[in-house]
């Protein structure tokens, strides 16, 4: 270090992290929050498992509900969100025994 940088030279100042930049966490997306959103209602329902008519019945009535209270949503977007849904209802295939 040269003689003048000694002079506003401060040992306390080495060990304190200096604050970074840090951008804040973006906004989850209106699509983002109408699928975790639908997600909890599928959860919160019972759909999973239910009998396939009353899963469709369930999907036309809550995609219409979710198209109202997301209107930024176009009609592609609704229909992406019901895939979603319809998948995250399904319930998982269980591996059928080998037979011996």
């Amino acid at each position: 270090m040269a003689p003048a940088d000694l002079a506003d030279f401060n040992p306390d100042e080495m060990s304190r992290q200096k604050p970074r930049g840090g951008s804040t966490p973006a906004a989850p997306s209106p699509f983002d929050q109408a699928r975790d959103e639908l997600f909890q209602h599928v959860m919160r329902c019972g759909v999973v498992g239910a009998d396939p008519e009353h899963v469709r019945e369930w999907f036309d009535e809550t995609m219409k509900y979710m198209a109202d209270r997301y209107h930024e949503l176009g009609a592609r977007d609704i229909a992406d969100l019901r895939t979603l849904g319809e998948r995250f209802a399904t319930p998982a295939k269980r591996p059928e025994p080998m037979s011996a």
